[in-house]
């Protein structure tokens, strides 16, 4: 065995393995991101719902102001005007405000229509809504002035819950 104390065996270089890749994430990570991406879509939409529920809590607050004062002064002109100034206000609030904005007489009562649970805008109380803003303070009109009132009470309980694309919608 003399000649084998002088060889060297051949041994390769340690071999370590390839370096861990940052692309695709471990199935931990994507749980984590859906996670905050969830998060983050119900903080917006629940922003939202709060928003449209502010906006109603607050015409429905108007709407009883209005309410109680035509009931304290019984005056049908200023009932009416404030009814049309109200609801011009809500569906400028409620609906886009291109589609809204510039309708008058019978389209704007159409869209109330359409809008509304209740058909009755085209009715005698329900042109009021149109026509009476226009009269001076002085002027004298028969109505049925709790119509009006169950009329727009009605059709302030049916928004914002429509859906915006229906709005302009004939029926």
């Amino acid at each position: 065995m003399a000649g084998t104390a002088s060889t060297t065996l051949e041994l390769r270089d340690i071999h370590l393995p390839d370096p861990i890749s940052w692309w695709p994430p471990a199935p931990g990570w994507w749980l984590i991101a859906g996670t905050i991406l969830i998060i983050i879509a119900s903080i917006f939409l629940f922003r939202l719902y709060q928003k449209k529920q502010a906006l109603k809590k607050q015409v429905r607050a108007e709407f009883e102001i209005i309410r109680n004062e035509f009931n304290k002064a019984q005056n049908s002109i200023i009932l009416v005007q404030s009814l049309s100034i109200l609801l011009r206000r809500a569906c400028i609030s409620f609906y886009p405000r291109s589609e809204v904005a510039s309708l008058t007489g019978k389209a704007w009562l159409q869209f109330l229509n359409d809008t509304g649970k209740e058909k009755e805008f085209l009715s005698e109380h329900g042109q009021m809504i149109a026509t009476a803003p226009y009269l001076s303070d002085n002027t004298t009109i028969d109505f049925d002035a709790e119509k009006l009132i169950l009329l727009c009470d009605s059709w302030l309980k049916a928004q914002p819950n429509k859906n915006h694309n229906k709005a302009g919608a004939k029926s």
